[in-house]
């Protein structure tokens, strides 16, 4: 692929390009972070139109929803009478953040009295809903009653709560969804199913090899770009097992997720899920490729001079490789420079079906950062990909998977 038609692919590798996405926003406190929400959508290529209700703008304002959404924002059912079926009609993905108790009851039992409750009944698609009160208003057995009516429906789809403190001051179940899960869900119920089918085990991270009780080997691999394929597969339909060496990373919603720590660790965790018919393995992690010969079990003292005798570690891809019915493999090299040779003879020589080789020294790439710049490299060649975000660098990994297997 020319550098030209790459750029031309970046253009079109956003997630939400193109996607209309309805918002409602109803009258709880945590309406005001509705703004964020739209910017983070629109970040992604989504259009934003906005329907408030009355209660909605006694917590965040009409203007700074248009502002955010550079969209009419609604708000009464009577400004423009035919909105309750044009709104819908137009929109991909209807998302209520926050969701009140109050609306929440009004989906369940059918009762359309201003707009919003009005476009929730003329909607035919996917709903995701974000849940936002007191906990003592969770709880209550007649709105878990009307959740799970609504919860129950195929198309709607429910983000949080999360525990934690809410806006009262108390300590409880009931706070909205983080911005950042919202986001994924409206994603994952936007992207192309598929890989429905497929069971996917991705790697991410670093893995640690001790020397003695505190201290240890590493590398500097953040988790990002293992975390981001097992997302991307997942919105894709897949099922997905997250195996993570140590990071500061959430644990993404809806996949299998193990934490492991040491490189034995992770290739026991793999060979096992991988009994379970797993049909692709991705080897995003930076697996350690020395770990010490002894492991002290006492704290080393510190001396003028340490030598370290180190053994190689048992290479998790090559293993994988040797099965009788092994997955399809995809791994990661991280190198120091542009020639991409060493990458395809390690694809070759620990039989993998594609490699992705990405230079680490290059700037906004590799370690610890968003983005990444990236060659994909398979048996029939290369395709070289602009910088971008890595959540993107996934999908184009996967278009290039799908691609093969079709």
């Amino acid at each position: 692929m020319t550098n030209s038609s790459a750029k031309r692919r970046k253009k079109k590798l956003k997630i939400l390009k193109n996607k209309s996405i309805l918002l409602g926003v109803s009258g709880g406190v945590a309406a005001y972070k509705s703004v964020e929400l739209v910017r983070r959508l629109r970040e992604d290529g989504a259009s934003v139109a906005v329907v408030m209700t009355e209660a909605s703008r006694q917590f965040v304002t009409p203007l700074s929803l248009e502002v955010a959404s550079q969209n009419k924002v609604f708000t009464s059912l009577f400004e423009a009478p035919m909105a309750h079926i044009t709104l819908p009609s137009d929109a991909d993905l209807l998302v209520v953040a926050p969701a009140t108790a109050n609306i929440i009851g009004k989906f369940a039992n059918g009762i359309a009295d201003d707009l919003l409750s009005t476009c929730l009944l003329s909607y035919r698609g996917r709903v995701i809903i974000a849940p936002s009160m007191n906990w003592r208003m969770y709880e209550n057995g007649m709105f878990q009653e009307n959740l799970k009516k609504i919860t129950s429906l195929p198309d709607v789809i429910q983000v949080g709560p999360e525990k934690g403190d809410l806006a009262c001051g108390e300590e409880g179940m009931g706070r909205m969804a983080d911005i950042a899960l919202l986001v994924d869900a409206a994603k994952a119920a936007l992207s192309k199913k598929d890989l429905v089918g497929e069971k996917i085990v991705v790697t991410a991270g670093p893995t640690r090899e001790y020397l003695d009780p505190v201290r240890f080997i590493s590398n500097r691999s953040s988790g990002k770009m293992g975390y981001s394929m097992a997302r991307a597969a997942r919105n894709r339909g897949a099922e997905v097992t997250l195996i993570s060496g140590p990071s500061a990373l959430k644990k993404p919603e809806g996949i299998k997720f193990f934490q492991v720590e040491t490189s034995g660790q992770m290739g026991e965790t793999v060979q096992r899920e991988l009994r379970d018919h797993a049909t692709v393995l991705i080897m995003a992690a930076a697996v350690a490729d020395f770990s010490p010969v002894e492991k002290s079990g006492s704290k080393i003292e510190k001396n003028d001079e340490l030598l370290l005798k180190l053994r190689c570690t048992e290479d998790i891809i090559s293993a994988v490789a040797m099965r009788d019915k092994r997955p399809f493999i995809i791994g990661f090299a991280a190198e120091t420079g542009k020639d991409t040779r060493r990458a395809a003879e390690k694809m070759k020589r620990k039989n993998m079906d594609m490699i992705i080789f990405n230079d680490v020294t290059e700037p906004d790439a590799g370690f610890d950062a968003d983005t990444n710049r990236v060659v994909i490299i398979d048996k029939s060649g290369e395709t070289s990909l602009d910088l971008m975000e890595k959540d993107l660098v996934a999908e184009a990994i996967l278009d290039r998977f799908t691609e093969i297997r079709a």
